[in-house]
């Protein structure tokens, strides 16, 4: 059974940094990508970046570019998200989640998700 569960959120001023973590098991991910979305209040969900697995190829929204980085650690089965010169508009929930095609967009269909962790920007 694949679970993902994220860590790291919490309140941040704005220009503030926060690292979120999601640690990977239950089977091997070696062919996976990885992804990090977001989800404010009353919004649909939004991709924030992802990463391949094994070729740590990346791909960001364009909004975060610069200032967010996604990386994986393949001895952990864990996926980092460091967020950098946050802002009030980056408050929101955001899921870890992995697709098994092992493409790294948004437009690929994810098939595990975690369980969220909020991130909250204060100005």
């Amino acid at each position: 059974q694949v679970q993902l569960v994220e860590s790291g959120g919490g309140l941040v001023q704005a220009g503030g940094s926060l690292r979120l973590s999601c640690a990977a098991s239950g089977r091997a991910f070696s062919n996976y990508a990885m992804g990090w979305f977001q989800q404010a209040p009353e919004k649909e969900r939004e991709f924030v970046a992802a990463i391949t697995w094994t070729g740590g190829y990346t791909h960001y929204r364009d909004s975060v570019k610069g200032r967010f980085t996604i990386s994986r650690d393949t001895a952990k089965n864990t996926v980092y998200l460091q967020m950098n010169s946050l802002k009030p508009e980056d408050t929101a929930v955001y899921y870890c989640a992995a697709n098994q095609y092992g493409i790294a967009a948004p437009t690929i269909k994810y098939d595990y998700w975690g369980q969220g962790t909020q991130v909250t920007v204060s100005s």
